[in-house]
């Protein structure tokens, strides 16, 4: 059967629970709901309600009328379709704009109500393009059987689980009667709880580098979960979505994303939030203080631009294991760092350089060899940036020349890539090997490269 993400791990706890439901009474189930405080008679309309039904017609209609559902489905043996034309339908106020019923052979059987409803209710409720976290199951007239069945087979979707349950002696606040019987009205949604696994399958992914896969599973999430739950889940979802925009370049879009996501943490915090949220704040910040020197550098020529692309190549080779991307960005990286040089220390341009900008020696060869023809302009090449630094008496140019012997197979082996020039995928041992080289020249450490976090709430 198909599963959300999460359910895997929920399993044989939930199953745990629906066998206690099936020997237990009605009301057993009514114990895992919380006692709402008192609202009006009419909640906000909601998407679509699904509603068990056996013989207690009164509960049915009260349900429909305060929840006022768009599209509502009714789960029911084939004795109460005559109960719902001749008691309820007639005392609906607001008639649901789609309805529909499916029909359970044997109310008491748990196999054969799942087996009903899973196949019948899934499609339903899809034609009615009803989405996770729009759908309501009133559980008041389920039998045990109906009720483990429901929840399972409605699990993806709904985020209220609710139900009028007999009042209890001393109960006197919040009674509804019907048919001359007090009830109370309970509510609760399954998810709160669930919410703690789907969290951690998406930190998992998140930590694979899976940033759209976090992202979508913890939207899923935020969309079950109740509303003091949802900016948290929102939260996660777009510190998901903003390391996936860096891993692609877009640096403003993700700078703003883990903004809002420090933001919202730092808010949850402040009310607990899930363990080692508040310890996860400084890592999330020296990212997004990265981003912010880099977005706001007005250079053409940016000053963090260089240490990312080689964090990025690090990420590639490491993380995702994929050595064509990371020898791509490592090659891009490594004449980043000669165009940072040259702007910073020169006032050169590589894309639009002035032949008189050069080393002596090297003028009449940009005139002659390095004339652009797409747009008329001067370029130079990754080893041309580096060969003018050193004619410049630079120390990262002079460096280059002395780590030419070693550079040399290794950027050819780059050129022979399927993403260079080549058709012979780049084995990851010659990665590593420029990359340390380009961390040499660079000057740095990769200490000081930005470093995403690891995400274990």
């Amino acid at each position: 059967m198909n599963r959300p993400p999460g359910i895997p791990q929920l399993l044989p706890s939930l199953l745990f629970h629906l066998s206690q439901l099936l020997r237990a009474k009605p009301e057993g189930f009514y114990a895992i709901l919380c006692y709402s405080p008192r609202i009006m008679a009419q909640d906000q309309p909601v998407k679509a309600l699904v509603i068990a039904l056996t013989d207690h017609t009164a509960a049915a209609v009260y349900s429909i009328n305060r929840l006022q559902p768009d599209s509502l489905c009714f789960v029911l043996p084939e004795r109460a379709k005559s109960l719902v034309e001749s008691e309820v339908q007639p005392k609906i106020e607001h008639m649901p704009r789609r309805w529909d019923w499916v029909v359970l052979p044997e109310t008491g059987d748990f196999v054969s109500c799942y087996q009903m409803l899973a196949r019948t209710l899934p499609a339903m409720l899809h034609t009615w393009e009803v989405q996770p976290g729009e759908l309501i199951v009133d559980m008041t007239g389920a039998t045990p059987a109906m009720a483990g069945a429901l929840t399972l087979t409605t699990r993806s979707l709904s985020s209220r689980i609710v139900s009028l349950v007999p009042a209890q002696e001393r109960q006197e606040d919040d009674r509804i009667d019907l048919a001359g019987q007090p009830f109370i009205w309970t509510q609760g949604n399954p998810w709160d709880e669930a919410a703690t696994v789907s969290r951690r399958e998406g930190c998992e992914l998140f930590n694979r580098r899976l940033f759209s896969a976090a992202a979508k599973l913890f939207r899923e999430v935020e969309a079950r979960v109740s509303g003091g739950q949802k900016p948290l889940y929102r939260a996660f979802a777009d510190l998901a979505d903003g390391y996936d925009l860096w891993e692609r370049f877009h640096y403003r879009q993700a700078w703003e994303k883990l903004k809002g996501a420090v933001k919202a943490f730092e808010m949850a915090s402040l009310w607990g939030g899930p363990p080692g949220l508040t310890s996860l704040l400084p890592a999330i910040k020296a990212n997004a203080g990265f981003l912010e020197k880099l977005v706001l550098d007005p250079a053409p020529v940016k000053e963090m631009q260089a240490p990312d692309l080689l964090a990025h190549a690090d990420r590639r080779l490491h993380g995702a294991q994929d050595s064509e991307a990371a020898m791509v960005s490592l090659v891009r990286a490594l004449e980043a760092f000669a165009q940072r040089q040259l702007f910073k220390q020169h006032q050169i341009k590589t894309w639009d350089v002035q032949p008189e900008q050069l080393p002596q020696a090297l003028r009449e060869t940009c005139r002659s060899c390095w004339l652009e023809d797409l747009d008329g302009k001067y370029k130079l090449s990754l080893q041309a940036q580096f060969r003018t630094l050193a004619g410049l008496g630079d120390q990262m140019g002079q460096a280059f020349l002395r780590e030419w012997p070693t550079m040399k197979p290794l950027l050819d082996a780059a050129n022979h890539a399927v993403l260079g020039h080549g058709f012979e995928p780049v084995k990851a041992e010659r990665v590593q090997q420029l990359y340390e080289v380009v961390v040499k020249l660079s000057g740095g450490s990769e200490t000081s490269l930005p470093k995403f976090p690891v995400l274990n709430l």
